[in-house]
């Protein structure tokens, strides 16, 4: 039997997280959970089968979905438009089994754009021009797959899940992380914000691979609105990581 192609390997690594979060239980102010890896698998299935895992050279380590990204579309920081359109990536989306009314998934037909996505793709496609270029030396992903909603339609945060749900949580995708990265084997993991940075730092700790981060392009945040794409490429510089000239 051919050896299993590093794609097919992510793909179990996938299922495996998926099936031991789904043993996890959360507690209000958490009403519900989506998790795109589910409804929209056949989606983010697509876009890995356009990354170029056997070269990757740096891991790109987001947080978790927000519900006008990778909750509609399945891909990290999906913006609706920059999969559509840029990635072409045109699979079947389904739903989570219960659905915030003020949060639906619409899938493709969102008519809603998530910013953090639209300026961490919108870089990517000013920087390398075409998705293959991108996606050959860089693998984006969430540490975390799953969004939490409160009953007010508000994304809460993997970090502000109490202790008791937060432990076994990270512990399983923490676990996933470490994976992820024996097998692609990147030179660098760069955190998307602090927190997916601190994640990094702890599941890589005492390792060779090293670990930075660059700021979240989160609308939320005044600094990512002052030109997040030019102070992003400046970390990266900072970090030895070298970008195409535009």
């Amino acid at each position: 039997m051919a050896a299993r192609t590093k794609q097919s390997q992510l793909a179990r690594i996938t299922t495996d997280m998926v099936k031991e979060l789904s043993k996890l239980s959360f507690s209000s102010p958490v009403e519900y959970v989506y998790n795109p890896l589910i409804y929209a698998r056949a989606s983010f299935d697509a876009y890995v089968a356009c990354c170029d895992i056997e070269n990757v050279e740096v891991i790109l380590l987001g947080m978790n979905p927000g519900p006008w990204g990778m909750a509609q579309t399945g891909v990290p920081f999906g913006e609706v438009g920059a999969v559509r359109d840029w990635l072409k990536i045109d699979a079947v989306i389904g739903s989570p089994k219960e659905v915030h009314p003020k949060r639906p998934v619409l899938g493709l037909d969102c008519h809603r754009s998530e910013v953090s996505g639209a300026r961490l793709w919108g870089w990517a496609k000013d920087t390398f021009k075409t998705p293959k270029r991108f996606l050959k030396r860089f693998f984006l992903c969430n540490y975390c797959p799953l969004i939490f909603l409160e009953d007010s339609g508000r994304n809460r945060t993997p970090d502000k899940l109490p202790a008791t749900e937060r432990t076994p949580l990270l512990e399983i995708c923490d676990r996933a992380l470490q994976r992820t990265i024996d097998l692609i084997e990147p030179k660098r993991v760069i955190g998307v914000g602090a927190f997916a940075q601190k994640r990094a730092e702890t599941v890589l700790e005492g390792g060779v691979i090293p670990v930075g981060g660059i700021l979240h392009p989160s609308p939320a945040s005044p600094i990512a609105n002052r030109g997040w794409a030019t102070q992003a490429n400046k970390q990266f510089a900072e970090q030895g990581i070298r970008l195409p000239k535009s």
